[in-house]
């Protein structure tokens, strides 16, 4: 079942989809998942994702973060603190009544998955931190600055386009591609710089012992935006704070998109949710997959 939901946060609507399996008789007991999008773009990127997920006996949440998607803008203008993102995503998580979930996100959204990870006071069942360092993102910010200026520029969405082709992996057949960058095009070109400002401003670094809920760091061995070596060392760094918390996965073939890029991804995600509620205690695991 798909609910459509408006939640009103900090002055403006936020929509957040909740995808639960069909006649379940109580969909508030099963674990959930929250699931966050990337930079410019929507929850519309988990539509295959969330739908599958649910099936396998998960309430998953999909919001659209502020500006983005179905939710209105940010009172105070376009966002560029990842923090005051994860203050919304805690804001919509209390307005639910949801308490430890699972996390999973994307570029921001991984990035937004380590935020939330390195805040104690807000436990996880887990968390899946996809394609994000936890310094601060490889991004020209003073010239992400300049470009708030002339964002709607005719070439922009093209730029988008193209960029968006060249960042998904290799493996990933030439119509599904170009079905993701065209709908990629459809960003705000100054939510999208301001989200990048964010990607390249945040750092949890420092705040890395926090992590308390196991956590598995992920990233596409095609992916051009980050260095796969650093999301590597994210988990080692947890781990020595914390053995076993932490495990990384590299995915050959695969860039900057992997819930659009990999087929049946939810079964994907399904195995690493388990493979978390067994993580604590254990090894850390490092290990490349071939899509």
């Amino acid at each position: 079942m798909i609910e459509a939901c408006y939640l009103e946060i900090a002055g403006a609507l936020g929509f957040v989809e909740i995808v639960t399996p069909d006649a379940h008789p109580a969909p508030d007991t099963l674990p959930t998942v929250l699931c966050i999008h990337t930079a410019g773009q929507s929850g519309v990127q988990y539509r295959h994702v969330a739908r599958d997920l649910a099936a396998r006996g998960n309430r998953v949440l999909v919001p659209d973060l502020p500006g983005h998607g179905r939710s209105e803008p940010a009172p105070g203008g376009p966002v560029t603190s990842l923090t005051d993102y994860g203050d919304w995503l805690c804001a919509v998580l209390d307005e639910l009544g949801v308490d430890r979930p699972y996390v999973l996100g994307c570029s921001i959204g991984g990035k937004l998955t380590l935020e939330l990870s390195v805040r104690p006071d807000r436990p996880l069942a887990g968390a899946i931190a996809m394609e994000a360092e936890a310094g601060p993102g490889r991004v020209n910010v003073a010239g992400l600055r300049r470009e708030l200026e002339d964002v709607a520029g005719p070439a922009r969405a093209e730029r988008t386009y193209l960029g968006t082709l060249a960042s998904v992996g290799t493996s990933v057949p030439d119509d599904t591609a170009r079905a993701i960058a065209t709908m990629h095009k459809r960003e705000d070109p100054e939510i999208s710089s301001s989200d990048l400002i964010g990607w390249g401003s945040h750092d949890v670094r420092d705040r890395l012992h926090l992590v308390t809920a196991p956590i598995h760091l992920v990233a596409g061995l095609d992916d051009p935006w980050i260095r796969a070596s650093e999301v590597e060392q994210v988990a080692a760094r947890i781990n020595d704070a914390q053995p076993g918390l932490a495990r990384y996965t590299g995915l050959t073939g695969i860039g900057h998109y992997p819930m659009e890029e990999i087929d049946d991804f939810a079964a994907v995600v399904d195995d690493w949710i388990r493979e978390l509620d067994e993580t604590s205690g254990s090894e850390m695991v490092s290990e490349e997959i071939a899509s």
